[in-house]
């Protein structure tokens, strides 16, 4: 099965995979080849990708996402995100550091903007975050 991740900096992942799971409004979904089309809503999360059906669970690769739409096909998925990073890519101490400035925002927030502005980026940090620990717990 192919999986594209698509974020407004480009093509993140093409190729093929065995399993991807993934945070949507219904839930966490695992997907494997053949499944039925459904097109859903992604929610701010971890992505897991396992590349081979002989792959552990230490082998998933990781990716922080923001909220987007998932295409599902029996042999293709499409994940289409404003942003994901790679799990090997966040650093955590600077993730802890953001997600601390952006509970002071939450907490100073004067109006209902900069407290939206703060929710969304406390919910960006706690998934990376996340993220973060698994990546950690895989090596």
């Amino acid at each position: 099965m192919h999986l594209q991740l698509i974020t407004l900096r480009g093509v993140s992942v093409d190729q093929e995979i065995y399993e991807l799971m993934a945070p949507t409004s219904g839930g966490e979904i695992s997907v494997f080849p053949g499944h039925e089309p459904i097109v859903t809503l992604a929610k701010p999360g971890a992505l897991a990708v396992r590349y081979k059906k002989e792959d552990t669970d230490t082998q998933l690769e990781y990716f922080a996402i923001s909220g987007g739409i998932v295409e599902i096909n029996p042999d293709f998925i499409r994940v289409l995100v404003d942003e994901a990073d790679h799990g090997d890519d966040i650093i955590e101490a600077e993730s802890k550091a953001a997600l601390d400035r952006a509970l002071k925002l939450r907490d100073e927030a004067k109006d209902q903007i900069e407290l939206d502005k703060a929710h969304a980026l406390i919910d960006r940090h706690t998934v990376r975050l996340r993220v973060a620990e698994l990546r950690r717990r895989r090596h």
